[in-house]
């Protein structure tokens, strides 16, 4: 019975010199184009295909050698593996291993240092390099980047999951973010181990569960025209600054960046430039009487410079306010007055919810509504705003009835000065 595999004979392959294909058996072949050219091939079917794959010329691969690279490609048939595409990736892995590793730390300096110019607030790269250094690096900074694994991104995490959750979870998206750049750079394969969906959500807790809300304290509106009473008794540009972010319910940032050029008198408008909001995109101010009147407190239009200025020059310290509130209601924060006008809007008045985010410049976070609100809605903001500052004007009795936008309600502490 003939022989299916080994046909060849190692006398017979020397002795080969008439051009053509020596089967050996199992897909292997002598092929023979000439005296002195002499090569193996493979040939195989895989998914319906027909490929041929050349092994190697027969003065660096003797039979025995040849039959032991078919025995190892039919392995990988057998596997539904293509030999030819296994080859290409044994090599690049090979050219990789050759150069350089990329270490996790160093590939972060570069992410940051590419994205620096695009990022608004210069504490942010800051507090990118920080959180890095104390969580990250320490645990994998120093291995290559491709290496990271989702062990290493658990042993980074877990110790500040429960405990500094909110920072934990910044982190986590930093370091998925490098990873993801690494990829796209060709400094790493495979998929992101710093994946939150369908990865790292089946390991850690949801942040819901091991997060305590720590809401920022405010002023109940009630108290917001007394408030208004004290706060115009002191001097000083730190109390006008509070009284027109208090007004405008704009962040701190915004106000003490405020310039001049920023500020319509005729129009009555404030539009905060994209480069200073949290949503980076423009904000448009409505402007009610009062603020008006800061403004010309401040020196008027035009001018160069900071609106809110300190008195060593410069815009004001985004401390300064806060220091001014520690001293009249030590328990308040200034980013706390923007809940104050939310909660008066949604329980004294009749205004849509979605006038009162685009007046705190919230982004609308449900695709279908943002579609349909492309405009800014200002004129209904401007309404929103002018009821907003009559009612920080306004002091009342006890059994006094106020009404805003058509809404009447009896309230126990307040009645029309």
């Amino acid at each position: 019975m003939a022989r299916t595999v080994e046909r060849l004979t190692a006398l017979q392959v020397a002795r080969a010199t008439t051009p053509g294909m020596y089967p050996d058996g199992g897909g292997l072949y002598l092929q023979v184009t000439g005296e002195t050219a002499r090569s193996w091939i493979y040939r195989y079917r895989l998914r319906g295909r027909r490929r041929e794959m050349g092994l190697g010329p027969l003065t660096a691969l003797s039979l025995a050698d040849a039959r032991a690279a078919a025995r190892e490609c039919r392995r990988l048939c057998s596997d539904g593996l293509d030999p030819i595409v296994e080859r290409e990736r044994a090599r690049s892995l090979r050219q990789a291993a050759s150069v350089d590793v990329v270490k996790f730390e160093e590939a972060a300096n570069q992410y940051i240092k590419a994205h620096r110019s695009g990022w608004r607030n210069p504490k942010h790269a800051a507090q990118w390099s920080t959180s890095l250094e104390t969580y990250a690096f320490p645990v994998f900074g120093d291995i290559g980047i491709d290496d990271v694994t989702t062990t290493l991104i658990l042993k980074a995490l877990e110790p500040i999951w429960s405990t500094k959750t909110e920072t934990a979870n910044r982190v986590r998206g930093r370091i998925e973010k490098i990873l993801d750049w690494a990829r796209v750079r060709g400094y790493r394969t495979g998929e992101n181990p710093a994946r939150w969906k369908g990865h790292l959500d089946h390991l850690l807790p949801p942040r819901r569960r091991v997060a305590t809300v720590r809401h920022r304290a405010a002023l109940p509106y009630s108290d917001i025209a007394s408030f208004i009473v004290d706060l115009r008794k002191r001097d000083g540009m730190s109390a006008r600054a509070l009284e027109f972010l208090i007004l405008t319910v704009a962040r701190t940032n915004e106000v003490i960046g405020a310039l001049p050029g920023e500020i319509d008198l005729k129009q009555r408008i404030w539009t905060v430039p994209a480069i200073r909001t949290k949503s980076g995109r423009e904000h448009r101010v409505p402007l009610c009487d009062r603020a008006i009147e800061i403004i010309k407190e401040m020196g008027g239009l035009p001018g160069e410079g900071a609106l809110f200025r300190s008195p060593r020059g410069g815009p004001l310290s985004n401390m300064a306010m806060l220091e001014l509130l520690r001293d009249m209601r030590p328990k308040l924060t200034v980013h706390g007055f923007r809940s104050t006008f939310k909660d008066w809007a949604a329980e004294t008045t009749r205004h849509e919810n979605i006038v009162t985010e685009m007046a705190l410049a919230h982004k609308i976070d449900d695709e279908v509504e943002a579609a349909y609100r492309r405009g800014d809605l200002f004129e209904k903001r401007r309404r929103l705003m002018r009821a907003w500052a009559t009612y920080c004007d306004t002091l009342v009795q006890p059994g006094s009835v106020v009404s805003f936008m058509g809404t009447t309600r009896q309230r126990s502490g307040r009645a029309m000065r």
